[in-house]
């Protein structure tokens, strides 16, 4: 993709989901979901919450929850049931709401492993770049990485990408035994050359410049198909991708949405910090994928 736009067209163009708030009483949350309807993004919006707003068209609905943990369990209960199909959290802490959408009985538990993945877009780049995980796995070990590649490369694949690049991001491109990072990186590539990652191509460790740019990566001698084109930038830890992605929207002025994977459905976490068009964006691409 060359712009975030683009998910918005497709999501028009693609069959109409609903959308339920969990946590209604959150304003910016809600006119993100209204906002998404009125731009055909969603068909349906259900507000869960202790709210009470008038409803400004017959594909509004609310129901009433006392507190965060019914208002978890309606809005899964919701999409677990088909009445909907994407979840965007409101009013609610996360660990909540995700410990109902991982709810052995009535959740919507896929992979086991959640996962955030990032969308970034600025003016240098000239294309969509995804990265992950910024927003749920604190130190992920060698293991939760691959879960990571596999959930944000299912991802990719919905959205049209038939063999996305993987560029494992480190401080260097070499392995240093003092930087373990760069020694796991290593591992998953080869694990990848063997087939155990499919449908992709990984390499690293590389640097963000040489993942980034064909220029970097000549300069510094670096062969790969991945070096200079990468599709989706795994970082090695939960901080690294949060600065990454600030960085992408405070520093170069670009946008920014975003998703949790691993579940049957896409789960939008929205940050009240965001823009209107971060927020439309996220429900954009849950549409498409979800």
């Amino acid at each position: 993709m060359k712009s975030l736009t683009e998910l918005i067209d497709r999501a028009r163009n693609s069959k109409r989901k609903g959308v339920v708030v969990v946590g209604a009483e959150d304003e910016e949350a809600v006119r993100a979901a209204i906002m998404a309807q009125e731009n055909e993004v969603v068909e349906k919006v259900i507000l869960v919450g202790n709210v009470s707003v008038p409803m400004p068209s017959r594909n509004l609905e609310i129901i009433h929850a006392d507190s965060e943990q019914e208002a978890s369990e309606i809005g899964v209960k919701l999409v677990s049931s088909g009445k909907a199909e994407i979840i965007l959290k409101g009013f609610v802490k996360t660990s909540i709401l995700l410990k109902a959408v991982l709810n052995k009985e009535w959740g919507l538990r896929g992979s086991g492993v959640l996962s955030h993945v990032a969308a970034l877009e600025t003016a240098a780049l000239g294309r969509v770049v995804f990265v992950t995980d910024g927003g749920m796995i604190i130190r992920p070990t060698l293991e939760d990485k691959v879960t990571i590649i596999r959930n944000a490369v299912d991802l990719l694949h919905r959205l049209g990408y038939s063999e996305p690049k993987v560029a494992l991001i480190c401080a260097v491109e070499t392995v240093n035994q003092q930087m373990p990072e760069t020694v796991e990186a290593a591992v998953i590539s080869k694990m990848a050359q063997r087939g155990e990652l499919k449908n992709c191509v990984v390499d690293g460790p590389l640097g963000l410049d040489n993942a980034l740019s064909q220029e970097a990566a000549k300069i510094k001698g670096i062969r790969s198909e991945v070096a200079g084109k990468a599709d989706l930038l795994v970082v090695p830890d939960i901080h690294s991708g949060n600065f990454l992605g600030k960085a992408a929207v405070y520093l170069a002025g670009g946008n920014i949405a975003g998703l949790v994977v691993g579940a049957k459905v896409p789960v939008v976490v929205v940050s009240r910090a965001d823009s209107a068009q971060s927020k439309l964006i996220s429900l954009a691409m849950a549409a498409c994928v979800g």
